[in-house]
């Protein structure tokens, strides 16, 4: 086992240090790099080690190696200028492939927009709309008591009109529990693959390293506090960092505070900075057989206004 360990951790860094090198601002297919979670966005998306919902399917597909029933997940995030973004994420566990299987379904989509041309530039009458999606099938398995590992395949595709952009990429996880105040630390190489060809130009997809771990630094029967941290290395931008906070009263309410640090607020790279805090909640409840989950995440983009993610969450 522990030679798979190692095989799984290079596979992991010796990739993202491959790609490390890349231009800023290079890679397509940015949907992405979009996350599905409120829970994760209240966190500052500092969530790889610290996710037990179905939006592991997208954040960790190791993590799902430690669910033990069925989940699934839906988010909608509406973002300014009409434009629209959809989660939707399953998984079960399956005894005889030895581990966990999930699906998952993403989608990007503007409103209407003019079309226009050089007679007409402000519009001939006619609209169009652009869509991004993508579609996934993921497993994860415990090839230990501590330590488990997790891949993704999904096709990918954007459609602007007529014209389209199509392929696949890949995610690998690991996921790694020490046993120590429930101490995790996890390392995820998300959507590595060939090029996407629109038209006549090919570019990358957006690959991305990222390590994180997370702690319980309160155990009890009625109050648990986590903090987590983020390291992501992305093959199109420099080096970003964040951390969250998560408290849990009863295992029923949630409160939630994260920080983005080193991100780009139109072209001042700030380290720390009241920019970047991100807030949020959550209630979780017995109804009939479902433990459902209802997750409230903000942050705010400054001249781009606020952004507010609602995931509604099941497991059964």
């Amino acid at each position: 086992m522990r030679k798979v360990a190692v095989i799984a951790l290079a596979l992991l860094i010796l990739p993202a240090l491959a790609y490390g090198q890349a231009k800023v601002g290079t890679a397509g297919a940015q949907f992405l790099e979009v996350g599905v979670s409120a829970r994760a966005m209240a966190l500052g998306e500092a969530v790889i080690a610290n996710i037990d919902d179905a939006s592991a399917l997208y954040y960790n597909p190791a993590a799902i190696a430690e669910f033990d029933r069925y989940k699934a997940m839906f988010t909608h995030i509406q973002y300014p200028a009409d434009i629209t973004y959809e989660f939707a994420g399953f998984t079960m566990p399956v005894r005889s492939l030895m581990g966990n299987v999930g699906v998952a379904f993403y989608m990007l989509s503007t409103g209407d927009m003019p079309v226009t041309t050089y007679k007409h530039p402000t519009g001939n009458g006619n609209t169009f709309q652009a869509k991004d999606y993508a579609m996934a099938l993921s497993y994860g398995s415990a090839l230990t008591q501590h330590f488990s590992i997790g891949f993704t395949v999904k096709y990918i595709a954007e459609l602007y009109e007529t014209y389209k952009a199509d392929g696949w990429g890949a995610d690998v996880g690991t996921y790694y529990n020490t046993g120590f105040r429930n101490l995790k630390v996890c390392m995820i190489l998300r959507n590595f693959g060939p090029d996407l060809k629109f038209i006549e130009e090919a570019y990358p997809l957006p690959i991305d390293f990222k390590f994180g771990a997370a702690v319980d630094i309160v155990q009890g029967p009625t109050h648990k506090m986590t903090f987590s941290a983020q390291l992501s290395h992305p093959n199109d931008n420099l080096e970003k960092y964040s951390s969250g906070l998560e408290y849990w009263f009863n295992d029923f309410v949630a409160l939630r505070v994260g920080k983005l640090f080193n991100v780009d607020y139109f072209g001042a790279r700030k380290l720390f900075s009241a920019e970047g805090i991100t807030l949020g909640g959550g209630i979780k409840t017995d109804v009939s057989k479902f433990k459902v989950g209802i997750d409230y995440g903000y942050q705010d983009f400054g001249y781009l206004d606020q952004t507010h993610r609602f995931s509604l969450g099941l497991e059964f």
